[in-house]
């Protein structure tokens, strides 16, 4: 996917795995406010059904993807300090690119 990026725009290494999965884990937080939201204005038990179990896929994504994150020290959310400095060494190097 990368090499299709890099042919596309000439730059190269602007799509890294990293990037991925913040964006993934940002797709999941919108599911799961989404789903919620919709659930508090559903009005048949049907609906509220199917978006109970949509809500609880949704939240067991973003779970997975967090951790998956922790796990690669690209996400530190016990760590509001630590985060704080990922999150500007991440602005700066985007910053970086031309």
């Amino acid at each position: 996917m990368n090499i299709i990026i890099e042919n596309a725009t000439g730059k190269k290494n602007i799509l890294t795995d990293q990037i991925m999965a913040v964006d993934l884990l940002n797709s999941a937080k919108t599911a799961v406010k989404m789903c919620a939201a919709a659930l508090t204005e559903s009005t048949t038990e049907e609906i509220r059904s199917l978006l109970k179990d949509q809500l609880k896929v949704a939240i067991c994504a973003h779970e997975n993807i967090s951790k998956f994150m922790i796990e690669k020290c690209w996400y530190k959310p016990f760590d509001i300090n630590e985060q704080l400095q990922l999150d500007m060494d991440n602005a700066k190097d985007a910053l970086a690119i031309e």
